[in-house]
């Protein structure tokens, strides 16, 4: 079992704690058993990947003491502390200090359970943004490549391998699926990083410009021609050449090209010279050049010849588990770009981030994460209801009948809230549910009452 949901459960009453921790072990947890505050606290560290439940009255060091000491260990673990009813006002102010949750004593199995599944989904996504940071920083200031699916680690391990030797890479993936970060990454990794990262795209340049693009030209080589220009092979001398979107090289293109790579020499237009270079070539493309169906008018013979290592990256469709670690990575680098908070995501944008189809993949991902950061409510009011609820959605993205009941408890608790001004006392009277269970309510909702009071 992995150590995401391991839960340290501290209680001084034993009987109860054997008992919580058979119920945590039966919903699929692997509890560590403590009666002593102390002795917990010495098993923990900044690394601990679960959650933290304790009791708050116990000999020694209570519950809050242990919290504080966590705190200061990590401020990020959850704790979930355990209270009787009169505890309620302390644990209160426990959970402004920023203590996760807290269970009022004698309390339902199925609401123990739920607070812990939330505090180890968020410490899951706590430890997985600190090994993006830790990821981000070993690869220094340059592009990253970044995701913790099993195919981007791979990945990775592929371009390090390769980094250091002088074979040639095609490059396979959909628009924004990061290819030029690929190629950058080649380059910087390896030997050829003292010489420059020349790029092209080969489809954003009209057939007369890419050649004299490619290789240069001297003066009077065609009309318009007035002094010499070094050609991006040439200039790429030492370093690394991307041809981006290389399906697109004109015909005539391909011909040169496929004698760069076979000679590693340069030709430019308007003179006889020949001269050598000493360049890597990636190049990279948005359809599969294997598929004699998909290739169309690239020749052959450049294919096989560029295709000495073969890599491909994957939608990111494909790699679900990235999307939210990607997005919160984006959402921090928006946040120091543009001198913003790290925005608290609502739970529309995270349905969004699990359901969209992102054909736009990681630029696209990136660029939603900009406009979040910058509060401009991109997400697509058809899977939003009112009052910040989510409306109930039909084919592949229906909600589960507990999250509908779930939408269904919350606006029936808002409308209520509206009829009576915000009066606490009416509106716990027409629901007919006691003041604790009206509160906590509240709070797993979201819902403020004060928005609710007249004004």
């Amino acid at each position: 079992m992995s150590d995401a949901t391991r839960v340290f459960l501290i209680d001084d009453d034993a009987e109860l704690l054997r008992a919580t921790g058979q119920t945590l072990e039966l919903a699929g947890f692997e509890a560590a058993l403590f009666t002593s505050a102390r002795d917990a606290l010495s098993r923990l560290d900044a690394g601990f990947e679960g959650v933290i439940v304790s009791d708050i009255r116990m000999p020694g060091l209570d519950g809050l003491e242990l919290f504080e000491r966590i705190r200061d260990l990590d401020a990020e673990l959850p704790v979930i502390l355990m209270t009787g009813h009169g505890d309620i006002p302390m644990a209160v102010k426990a959970i402004q200090d920023g203590v996760y949750d807290f269970i009022a004593k004698p309390f339902a199995t199925d609401r123990l359970l739920q607070c812990i599944r939330r505090a180890a989904e968020k410490r899951r996504l706590t430890m997985e943004n600190r090994r993006l940071r830790l990821a981000a920083a070993e690869g220094g200031a340059g592009p990253q490549l970044l995701g913790q699916t099993p195919v981007m680690v791979r990945l990775r391990q592929t371009l390090k391998q390769i980094a250091d030797t002088d074979v040639d890479v095609l490059v396979t993936g959909e628009t924004g699926s990061g290819k030029e970060v690929v190629a950058n990454l080649l380059h910087q990794w390896g030997r050829r990083r003292q010489g420059h990262f020349v790029a092209l795209n080969c489809g954003a340049l009209p057939e007369q410009i890419i050649e004299s693009e490619l290789f240069g030209h001297e003066p009077g080589a065609f009309t318009g021609a007035q002094k010499k220009r070094v050609g991006r092979i040439e200039h790429a001398d030492g370093g690394t050449l991307f041809l981006d979107e290389i399906e697109s090289m004109p015909m005539a293109t391909q011909v040169r090209m496929l004698r760069v790579l076979e000679m590693r020499e340069v030709a430019p237009l308007g003179t006889n010279d020949i001269r050598p270079v000493d360049l890597r070539v990636v190049a990279a493309a948005k359809v599969d050049l294997g598929d004699a169906g998909q290739r169309a008018s690239f020749r052959e013979d450049l294919y096989y010849r560029l295709n000495v290592v073969s890599l491909s990256i994957p939608p990111l469709r494909e790699r679900r588990d990235d999307v939210v670690l990607l997005f919160h990575y984006f959402c921090e680098k928006a946040a120091r770009r543009f001198s913003r908070d790290v925005p608290v995501v609502s739970d529309a944008v995270t349905r969004y981030l699990a359901d969209h189809h992102w054909p736009g993949n990681v630029r696209e991902l990136s660029h939603f994460a900009e406009r979040v950061t910058l509060g401009l409510e991109p997400v697509p009011a058809s899977i939003q209801g009112s009052g910040g609820a989510q409306t109930e959605r039909g084919g592949d993205g229906a909600l589960s009948l507990p999250e509908r009941v779930d939408a269904h408890e919350a606006e029936i608790i808002r409308e209520t809230l509206t009829s009576f001004a915000g009066n606490v006392q009416q509106t716990i009277a027409a629901l007919k549910i006691p003041r604790k269970t009206f509160y906590d309510k509240l709070q797993r909702h979201g819902i403020v009452r004060s928005d609710y009071a007249e004004r």
